[in-house]
């Protein structure tokens, strides 16, 4: 950074800046947590010979506090792969079953939006294709932040929601069920070669909010890369060739991701979270009845209060998803 060339590459420089803020984080951190280690190892020893049991209690819940700390440090620990530093995207579908899981989806999207507004990360609606009566048949949302992208890689698969059916007037139970496919925003840094040839783009008429350009033009933009059968599509832009520039990012970021899987040797698991989305295939099953559970199938996790889950408190699944990466 001393470099007097430092800022004329601007991307570069961001990055940098940004490894040197997750590293000076966890160094402080880390001093922190010994001085206050010591702090509390000292006032417990002269507590205990004044016999003072409310300053013991005391010490107690610090300590407590400060293995939250340590735990937060270690878990910024994980999180050192090449693609975690970087923003993601998240789509969203909903799987058969019509309403039911149209409005399952939307409540995915909701979950993710709140646990990026609890964070303070900005998010954006990329695209949305709303349900024929309720929810969203499918929707990409963009989450920006520190290490947004380590946080929610292993979120990919399908989840499955078992609860009496608002929409049905028998009020019979329903399973339905939604895919998460989360994949990395590629920055300039990252060279990934697409071919004109290898693309089909499509425009076609915007079907969500937006005011009366949106609803009268032919602005949304739909991106097929042939040769992987990738799909990307934009529609929360004013402008086509907005809409098609956010498509092209998010098509990079797509070819990224499967780059990444596969040289981890993933593919499997990436085969897995595209499968079909029903019975036998979900990572993360939330129960409201005739029970109230949410029990992550990869590392057996459960949580009894789904309804702090479905509010965006989804934290001690994320860290415990990052406990298992070998």
């Amino acid at each position: 950074m001393l470099d007097a060339n430092f800022w004329q590459d601007k991307n570069n420089s961001k990055n940098i800046i940004k490894k040197k803020k997750l590293y000076e984080g966890l160094l402080n951190t880390y001093k922190a947590s010994i001085e206050k280690l010591v702090d509390l190892n000292d006032i417990s020893e002269l507590a205990k010979e004044e016999k003072n049991q409310a300053v013991q209690k005391e010490i107690l819940q610090n300590i407590k506090d400060l293995r939250d700390l340590v735990k937060t440090n270690e878990i910024k620990c994980f999180l050192s792969n090449e693609a975690d530093s970087l923003d993601c995207y998240i789509e969203i579908h909903a799987g058969a079953g019509g309403t039911e899981s149209q409005d399952w989806a939307e409540m995915l999207r909701r979950m993710y939006l709140k646990w990026a507004d609890q964070k303070n990360f900005k998010s954006n609606l990329i695209s949305e294709h709303k349900g024929d009566e309720a929810g969203i048949k499918s929707s990409t949302i963009k989450i920006e932040g520190d290490y947004i992208f380590g946080w929610l890689k292993k979120e990919s698969g399908i989840h499955r929601l078992v609860r009496i059916s608002p929409f049905d007037s028998g009020a019979r139970r329903h399973t339905s069920f939604a895919s998460i496919w989360v994949y990395p925003v590629v920055d300039e840094n990252i060279s990934i070669e697409i071919i004109e040839k290898d693309l089909r783009i499509d425009t076609y008429r915007s079907s969500g909010a937006g005011g009366q350009h949106v609803n009268t033009t032919d602005s949304a933009v739909r991106i097929t890369h042939i040769p992987s059968k990738i799909v990307v599509q934009c529609q929360n832009e004013r402008s086509q060739h907005k809409n098609k520039e956010t498509c092209m990012n998010m098509l990079k970021a797509r070819l990224y991701d499967y780059e990444i899987k596969k040289k981890e040797q993933e593919n499997q698991n990436t085969e897995n979270s595209k499968s079909e989305i029903g019975w036998g295939h979900q990572i993360r099953s939330y129960v409201l009845q005739p029970y109230r559970l949410v029990k992550d199938n990869r590392t057996n996790f459960e949580s009894t209060s789904p309804e702090k889950v479905l509010d965006g408190e989804i934290d001690d699944f994320l860290e415990q998803s990052l406990y298992q990466i070998k």
